[in-house]
């Protein structure tokens, strides 16, 4: 598909959402110092409507930098503590009896539980059983809610964003791959640099407050989702994504030796998909009206680390995922 030149209205919205990206980056800033790359990719994440699986040690901001993005865009935040004794109800919500004062009689009334937001934090969310873990699937890839026999639609934008902490893996349930595959991007959060601590800890312990104001609106991100989705893909740019990820498949066509030797399982098609995405939204943060192939190259780790499993082999020889997806991308570039 060649690619063509934007209508007014499409140039007009993709300046609005470049310089409404700008703008978030410049109110998240008051807050969070650093993490630049990661804020793009939970904000590519939310354009495309996916999730993100968010990993790194504790104390690095994971909390505050999603609260603050809410905040931004004017969104309803929720966070959801996962502890071993969560309960699916305590998700999603349960019914209880209500009595009329009037009349008495009584009645069963749904208690939304706190999925019922905008952006949803499940922080740990490997500290609970899979039983719990699994009430989060419905909501994360239906966008709706089922208890008690009826279906609730959950308010749009709806976005989750699950975080686990890598250095703390006893008693807690490693997610399902169905389940990780539901996450559009795995991002891991780093140390900050010196001079950005330095910042950090000036910032948070002095008296003066930061305040925040929405940058973006609820209705403009929801506009901004569609046109992301509208944006045309060149046939050569959507085939790279899929070439990309078959090769992933151990013991398939066109899969390097490495690959059959390094993992167990490769990803799925959902990866084609989310590697479109995640390079249409970038594309369209930088001012493009279409994705190149190095967008999806720039998307290839954070879609690919958590969709490919790696053997005993690879442990043994300390190969990562990650650096098998390097591997491929040097095989492959384009």
């Amino acid at each position: 598909m060649p690619a063509t030149d934007p209508t007014p209205t499409e140039q007009d919205t993709l300046d609005a959402l470049h310089e409404g990206y700008q703008r978030l980056r410049d109110e998240i800033g008051k807050v969070i110092i650093g993490q630049e790359d990661i804020i793009q990719q939970v904000f590519i994440s939310l354009l495309s409507r996916g999730h993100v699986l968010l990993v790194g040690v504790p104390g690095l901001a994971k909390t505050l930098l999603i609260r603050t993005l809410a905040a931004a865009i004017d969104l309803k935040f929720s966070r959801i503590q996962f502890t071993p004794d969560l309960m699916p109800s305590d998700i999603t919500g349960t019914e209880i009896i209500e009595e009329d004062v009037q009349t008495g009689r009584r009645a069963f009334k749904f208690v939304r539980g706190p999925i019922f937001a905008n952006v949803v934090l499940a922080d740990e969310i490997n500290r609970t059983p899979p039983k719990t873990q699994a009430a989060l699937l419905e909501a994360m890839q239906e966008h709706r809610v089922t208890a008690a026999g009826q279906t609730h639609t959950l308010d749009e934008p709806f976005f989750v964003l699950a975080t686990q902490n890598p250095i703390e893996q006893e008693g807690t349930y490693p997610l399902p791959e169905a389940q990780l595959d539901r996450f559009m991007l795995n991002l891991w959060l780093d140390y900050p640099t010196f001079e950005q601590e330095v910042d950090v800890v000036r910032n948070t312990t002095s008296a003066r407050a930061a305040t925040l104001e929405p940058v973006m609106s609820r209705a403009s991100l929801i506009a901004f989702q569609r046109f992301v989705r509208e944006i045309p893909v060149a046939d050569h740019v959507i085939e790279y994504a899929v070439s990309l990820v078959a090769r992933t498949r151990p013991g398939r066509p066109g899969a390097p030796d490495f690959v059959t030797n390094y993992l167990s399982y490769g990803a799925g098609p959902r990866a084609s998909q989310y590697l479109i995405l995640g390079a249409k939204a970038l594309a369209a943060l930088t001012g493009r009206l279409t994705p190149l192939v190095e967008d999806v190259r720039r998307m290839a780790v954070p879609v690919l680390r958590h969709r490919i499993v790696a053997n005993f082999n690879a442990e043994a020889d300390g190969v990562t995922p990650v650096d098998i997806i390097q591997r491929l991308l040097e095989d492959g570039a384009a």
